[in-house]
């Protein structure tokens, strides 16, 4: 069978056997080695987050600029795909945009990761007191950093132009490696040692940074259930959820992205906007809105120097080199996934979507669930810092839940969110494995259900360990981020050179 550029779809059973092997092996040595495992992976995060963690932070800042200049230039006419016309509406779209990072945990840390902040205040703004009113604004900004214009920048911008320039126009494989097309050649795709590391890291990454939010679902749906209906929240609770989980990620891999990925991801918006509806109308409606365009001008205001702040690393560790290198992890498997759904578009289009408009979404999401949060602690000290000191992030949407009128309808909405949410990220990923280990962007269903499931029996296992493996995990996601913030450098000088190459061919700019 042929994919769109004439090629066959041919099976790299080299790079599926290594990926999934060493996935397999790490779980095998989690379980008989679990102490010696957590060792060298705590060690590994450590070196990583000291001599990469300013790299990145410059990285993604460069990432995010580069792309606004190309955007609002002449460049930004640029047509990406070889179509005349998108081949998705904008909601639909940028519905599936949203459910590209945002469900990767948005629910678990847009309640979370404020309460934090606003308990501790971040080191950059320690003249601020903690836990009062002045201090919300700074947690939220805080928290707008970790999800915000950088991080979204970082998925499917100046990479996603590299490889849908190599793949739809000039037909090479829709891969990780394809993003050194334009430093290789076509060498980088004929049994390059350096071309298959590429593809076999990105994989590794992605199911790092896939089954770590599948395992934590099980632990915040389990934690729900156990709140809102009293079911017991045991392994066994957890291994049903996941399992659930999987379930519906496999159908929507089985009915292909233009059928399942588009339906999970339209459902899911929806059910978000409802939530984020009701919970304006239900809670602190005034304090929501007046928190959003604060925290917005605080951010924009301290954008720069909390992009690039260096002087506590013991607080960058855990905090933003933790969230961007989960990011850049999954940076080459957004992009693929993002270069499928935006053929036909612009690319001032794809990049005010992704990098602007997504970002924008993110934060007003985190205000409505995390800001409510802080100002019913502000109210009732306590009512939800408790729950979070005591029993972690998937307690802390229930906590606030408990403070607003039907509390116990917008939990089991939360609850339905986060299950639909990690099974968009489940099937989205798979794919992408799938694309990577075929080459093309219609790879076999099969491949896809086989992905899904993986995830799924991995994050079970991690769990039957114990909680605290699911960390380790997430901890690994940042040390596989290591090469793959590599294979995303190139990005910076190539996207703007394809934008004038393509901008010449198109007959935006008069050719020489």
């Amino acid at each position: 069978m042929d994919d769109h550029t004439g090629n066959k779809k041919k099976m790299d059973w080299m790079t599926f056997i290594v990926s999934g092997g060493l996935l397999v092996l790490f779980v095998i040595a989690a379980i008989f080695k679990e102490k010696l495992v957590g060792q060298w992976i705590s060690d590994s995060f450590s070196f990583t987050a000291k001599y990469f963690g300013a790299y990145w932070q410059v990285l993604l800042l460069v990432m995010f600029v580069i792309g606004l200049i190309l955007a609002f230039s002449k460049y930004g006419k640029v047509r990406l795909g070889k179509m005349e016309r998108p081949e998705n509406g904008n909601f639909r779209w940028i519905s599936m945009i949203l459910c590209t990072l945002l469900a990767s945990g948005g629910v678990f840390w847009a309640a979370a990761g404020p309460m934090y902040h606003f308990l501790t205040t971040p080191p950059l703004f320690t003249g601020i007191e903690e836990g009062t009113m002045t201090a919300a604004f700074p947690a939220m900004a805080q928290s707008y950093l970790h999800w915000g214009f950088s991080a979204w920048a970082s998925l499917g911008t100046l990479t996603t132009i590299v490889l849908m320039y190599a793949h739809y126009h000039k037909g090479h494989p829709l891969k990780p490696r394809t993003f050194l097309y334009p430093m290789f050649g076509k060498k980088i795709f004929k049994n390059s040692f350096i071309g298959s590391l590429a593809d076999i890291v990105s994989i590794l990454a992605t199911a790092a940074g896939t089954i770590g939010p599948i395992g934590f679902l099980g632990l915040q749906v389990g934690y729900g259930l156990e709140a809102v209906f009293g079911i017991s929240n045991t392994f066994i609770t957890q291994a049903l959820i996941i399992i659930f989980l999987v379930v519906i990620a496999s159908i929507s891999a089985a009915t292909g992205v233009e059928r399942g990925i588009q339906w999970l991801s339209r459902v899911n918006v929806s059910m978000v906007v409802i939530l984020m509806v009701t919970m304006l109308i239900l809670g602190p409606t005034l304090y929501i809105i007046d928190l959003f365009i604060g925290s917005e001008a605080f951010y924009l205001e301290n954008f720069l120097s909390m992009s690039l702040y260096r002087a506590d690393q013991d607080w960058l560790g855990p905090w933003t080199i933790f969230f961007w290198g989960w990011f850049i992890g999954y940076g080459p498997m957004m992009a693929m996934f993002i270069s499928k759904i935006s053929r036909g578009r612009t690319i001032r289009e794809l990049i005010i979507a992704v990098s602007i408009i997504a970002p924008i979404v993110s934060n007003f999401w985190f205000t409505v669930v995390g800001g409510s949060g802080i100002f019913y602690e502000m109210e009732n000290p306590g009512s939800v810092s408790t729950a979070l000191n005591e029993s972690g992030m998937p307690a802390t949407v229930m906590a606030i839940m408990n403070q607003i009128p039907f509390g116990i309808v917008l939990a089991i909405g939360f609850i339905i969110v986060s299950v639909v949410f990690v099974s968009t990220t489940a099937d989205s990923m798979s794919y992408t494995v799938a694309v990577t280990l075929s080459g093309t962007d219609e790879p076999n269903r099969l491949t896809r259900v086989f992905w899904a499931l993986l995830f799924g029996i991995v994050a079970v296992s991690l769990l039957a360990i114990g909680e605290e493996t699911v960390g380790m995990l997430q901890n690994f996601i940042v040390v596989t981020a290591a090469p793959v913030s590599l294979l995303l450098l190139p990005s910076l000088w190539d996207a703007p050179k394809i934008a004038k190459k393509m901008a010449k061919e198109q007959n935006i700019i008069n050719k020489k």
